[in-house]
């Protein structure tokens, strides 16, 4: 029997990395784009292994009605668009690859950080235009919006793998203090860091800057609302380089409009692509850039291979990068005591914590 993989990210093509991982295991392997839970649904209905994107999202409907499916495979550390009760209920693994975009992610944060706080863009578009040569004194107010890090406090949302690689980059511009807000981390484990843990409340009043590297969930939705920003100093830059859903964007707006903060960079959006009449393109003290935070020319290769490994392996029962939802391990031997399964003639997926 050969074993189905089947594609479904909304990109019109895939990493030739992930398909030929695929295809010399001798699996049958297609891509098809796709922007609704129907479309995906039709085109992986016999589908042992499901690879998808950060859209369209991989509810309970479509897994549930994909009687062989055994894998709902994601790109990245986020699976934010995958139901994980839903799959870990269906015996359906959520697969990931963790720890392969660590240093891209933060490498950006600090390159939004830096653009802003040297206001990098409008110098750059004002000496490409002649200013400095022509109109010098029109650089003034360039200038004036120039900040340093040194002496600040500096405070970081979610205290993971990227978050704490951002304190080791930011550690060296000489901030006054680093601060991390992280219910899931002891503070010995920031001690080694030089970090306090606080909590979010504090960490708003107090921050100069802030870095957002949380997960998405139910609870950190719109967690930066109106009341977050504030909370915050009207001298506040934030950096946003996790998940949109974590902000409000009406609530960021507002808060760059009418000055309830300074500045702001963010590589996500609550919706991507984000659309051209959003009216956050048009602020002046916000910098966008398209969810390309987790990419070099140094980890693309990479992390295409690992994401079409996760696809053999679950069906070899050889290691996974990453497994979202350990507790489906349960679920699946659950399924084999009671007889005849889809998981039938297929090793246990090994899964070993921190792979």
């Amino acid at each position: 029997m050969t074993f189905k993989v089947v594609i479904v990210t909304n990109n019109k093509t895939v990493e030739k990395a992930t398909l030929d991982v695929i295809s010399n295991a001798g699996l049958d392997v297609k891509h098809i784009p796709c922007d609704s839970e129907e479309k995906m649904i039709e085109s992986a209905k016999d589908a042992d292994v499901l690879m998808v994107g950060t859209t369209p999202n991989t509810s309970r409907n479509v897994m549930s009605s994909l009687p062989n499916l055994k894998m709902v495979g994601r790109s990245g550390v986020g699976v934010d668009s995958v139901d994980i009760d839903a799959a870990t209920e269906l015996g359906i693994c959520v697969t990931n690859t963790p720890g392969i975009n660590t240093t891209e992610v933060a490498d950006h944060a600090m390159a939004l950080l830096l653009s802003i706080t040297r206001n990098i863009t409008e110098l750059s578009s004002k000496t490409s235009k002649g200013e400095w040569t022509n109109d010098p004194v029109s650089l003034n107010y360039s200038k004036s919006k120039m900040e340093r890090i040194a002496g600040k406090t500096v405070g970081i949302v979610g205290f993971g793998n990227i978050g704490r690689a951002f304190a080791t980059r930011i550690r060296g511009f000489g901030p006054l203090n680093i601060i991390a807000h992280d219910p899931f981390i002891p503070q010995t484990s920031a001690d080694l860091y030089g970090v306090k843990l606080v909590e979010f409340d504090q960490l708003l009043s107090d921050s100069d800057i802030i870095s957002v590297h949380a997960p998405s969930t139910d609870k950190t939705r719109h967690m930066f609302n109106d009341q977050a920003f504030k909370r915050m100093k009207k001298t506040a830059i934030f950096i946003n380089c996790a998940r949109g859903m974590l902000v409000d964007e009406m609530s960021l707006q507002k808060a760059l409009d009418t000055g309830e903060i300074f500045q702001a960079g963010i590589d996500v959006t609550e919706v991507e692509p984000i659309s051209e009449e959003s009216p956050l393109l048009k602020l002046e003290n916000l910098k966008i850039t398209p969810h390309f935070a987790g990419w070099s020319r140094g980890n693309y290769i990479e992390q295409a291979t690992r994401y079409g490994e996760n696809a053999v392996n679950v069906l070899s029962g050889k290691p996974l990068h990453g497994l979202a939802n350990p507790d489906v391990l349960k679920t699946i031997a659950i399924m084999r005591d009671r007889g005849a399964n889809k998981w039938d003639g297929i090793p246990d997926p090994n899964y070993q914590r921190g792979y």
